[in-house]
């Protein structure tokens, strides 16, 4: 099996498929009730800027396309299930909300299937645990002359479906993203399926 490695010297002048993603679309679930879309600058996530200086780093944001992935990339991120289930403190529940968003298209670099297959990845970039490595792909997006707002991907936890990285270039130049008004993950309508699908109980 062909391992992944970092993007090649190249990677700037391969092409990026580039899709158009209206925002209306993404999913946030955070422990917070303000200041979303929120672009943290830890180092310490899979998409993670990893250069040295905090000051000089760009920011990222990590959004579902539906809420189930929102969820387990969020408050079951580092969960693991018991007998099949997955079981939450009713406290945890309480306190995370959902956002959702509206502004401009985003054009976002498609890294998943044939695409990122032809800019030399893999599946590996979700599922390695090596933050160095897929923070290097991360990196090597946001320079590309393509200046994207950021790209899909594969979820690590629902592997089946995608997930969403945004880049903050500028923090006085934030994207155009305007969150709805908050709604607490309980009282979510699509709450009880995400429940379903994630087997999720509380305790």
């Amino acid at each position: 099996m062909t391992k992944l490695l970092p993007p090649g010297a190249s990677f700037s002048r391969l092409p990026l498929d580039i899709r158009l993603l209206n925002p209306s679309v993404l999913y946030r679930v955070s422990s917070h009730d303000t200041g979303e879309p929120y672009f943290g600058r830890s180092c310490g996530n899979r998409f993670d800027d990893p250069v040295a200086k905090k000051a000089d780093r760009f920011g990222t944001c990590y959004l579902g396309l539906n809420l189930t992935v929102a969820i387990a990339e969020s408050l079951l991120h580092n969960a693991e299930p018991e007998n099949g289930r997955f079981e939450v403190a009713v406290s945890d529940i309480d306190a995370h909300y959902v956002f959702r968003f509206r502004g401009p298209k985003l054009r976002l670099a498609n890294l998943t299937g044939t695409s990122l297959l032809l800019l030399n990845g893999n599946g590996e970039i979700s599922g390695t645990t090596s933050y160095r490595l897929t923070q290097k792909w991360s990196r090597a997006v946001y320079d590309h002359p393509e200046q994207v707002d950021g790209f899909l991907y594969m979820s690590r936890r629902v592997n089946d479906s995608v997930a969403v990285v945004l880049f903050e270039r500028d923090r006085h130049k934030p994207l155009a993203l305007k969150p709805s008004i908050p709604v607490r993950l309980s009282a979510h309508p699509e709450f009880a399926d995400s429940v379903h699908q994630l087997r999720l109980s509380g305790t």
